[in-house]
């Protein structure tokens, strides 16, 4: 897929076009701003990013008149179909021959971590909004990229020492065996141990997945307090959904280390009630968030997930960066995001850190049962609020080459 959407009057779309061959005085490589949204349009995960992601990027741009500085903003989408060679091949074609400027979202890690490698080669920018794997912003960080919504460290660390601190303290894994998996498992289990409680074991299954009972029927024989799913998308809505049927739910804690209002949605209450897990972005949260949210809903018919709002809040603070420096050089966008600030309908006491991680308030959330569900889509109650400070991993943590120890 490879759909070009001008967002701009057809006057203002024909003189940016007219100006395209050169760097224009105002700094706009080709008179044109061209931003590439990369993501998963039809596979496990496109519920929580994909169509969803590539609406969130037109309202950003909306947002902007369709234009920058006075220059044209143009969005293309395309479905990297969760494989590296796929979203390697896409990029290259968007870098050498649309001069895109940024590919974003990019919902999947190991599809995100190869397209920020060519990005870097080729002197452009990725924002990362829906991969959560650390190695994005820890050993394989890149000073062309950011981290924009969540990393696995984080997640399991608000998900998941309350629980061992509750009580639950023997767990047992069951993981997607990629790189996102892998990273969230490694940091769940971390913070598990942290908090004074141990791991009965792990099982990791060929994604994606579909028929999860071998794997849930070893983690019901753990025995352990609580089974953790090291994955997201459809991919635990049927996790979920199986371990219900199995009776998982009535001896142990069933624990979502990503989970999505689009994954309640998909599971319903009845079956979700009760699960906690660290989220990054709610819509009812106050005015600024049901504001964006409702517009949301109208264009897509449901609310949006953290990921598609923080992809929004990506894409809009990138054209503020471009705005406000006057330029889309990558360097120059990128030592502006660092310093300016960064408030929107997603992002709470934002900033963006030198490994190229936007640190900001993350959430710990309840869902709530049927009966305490007014309307739809009313799911949550925010149990707390966590400081971006305390939730994302420490700089002296950090694997970073980029960053000073």
């Amino acid at each position: 897929m490879n759909k070009k959407i001008t967002v701009l009057l057809a006057l203002a779309a024909a003189t940016g076009l007219a100006q395209a061959q050169a760097p224009s005085a105002d700094g706009i490589s080709d008179g044109v701003v061209r931003i590439g949204v990369l993501t998963d349009m039809s596979g496990a995960y496109s519920g929580n990013v994909g169509p969803g992601s590539v609406l969130a990027t037109k309202l950003a741009i909306e947002d902007f008149g369709g234009k920058v500085l006075g220059k044209p903003v143009e969005m293309l989408s395309a479905d990297h179909l969760n494989k590296t060679d796929v979203a390697a091949g896409r990029a290259r074609e968007w870098m050498d021959r649309e001069k895109v400027d940024v590919v974003t979202e990019l919902g999947n890690s190991a599809v995100a971590l190869a397209v920020m490698n060519i990005a870097r080669e080729k002197g452009r920018m990725t924002m990362v909004t829906g991969a959560g794997a650390t190695r994005i912003t820890g050993e394989d960080c890149s000073p062309n990229n950011v981290q924009w919504v969540y990393d696995t460290y984080a997640l399991a660390k608000v998900g998941t020492l309350p629980l061992v601190e509750a009580g639950a303290k023997k767990w047992y894994f069951v993981t997607a065996d990629y790189a996102f998996g892998h990273s969230l498992e490694s940091d769940g289990m971390r913070f598990v141990k942290d908090g004074g409680g141990t791991v009965a074991g792990t099982v990791r299954y060929p994604f994606p997945g579909t028929d999860f009972a071998s794997f849930l029927l070893a983690a019901q024989s753990s025995k352990a307090d609580a089974v953790a799913f090291a994955s997201a998308g459809a991919d635990l809505q049927n996790e979920i959904k199986q371990a219900r049927e199995f009776g998982l739910s009535d001896r142990q804690k069933l624990v979502a280390m990503l989970m999505s209002i689009t994954d309640v949605h998909g599971v319903g209450l009845e079956a979700a009630q009760g699960m906690t897990f660290a989220e990054t972005f709610y819509w009812d949260m106050d005015d600024e968030t049901r504001a964006f949210s409702q517009r949301f809903f109208k264009a897509a018919g449901k609310m949006p997930t953290a990921l598609q709002a923080g992809q929004y809040s990506a894409v809009l603070n990138y054209l503020r960066a471009v705005e406000k420096s006057g330029s889309d050089n990558v360097d120059v966008v990128m030592r502006t995001l660092r310093g300016m600030p960064i408030r929107d309908a997603f992002a709470r006491n934002a900033r963006l850190r030198e490994d190229g991680k936007l640190i900001h308030d993350t959430y710990v959330v309840e869902v709530k049962s049927p009966k305490e569900s007014a309307a739809a889509w009313d799911y949550y109650k925010i149990v707390k609020t966590v400081p971006g400070e305390q939730a994302f991993m420490p700089l002296a943590e950090s694997q970073c080459k980029l960053v000073k120890q």
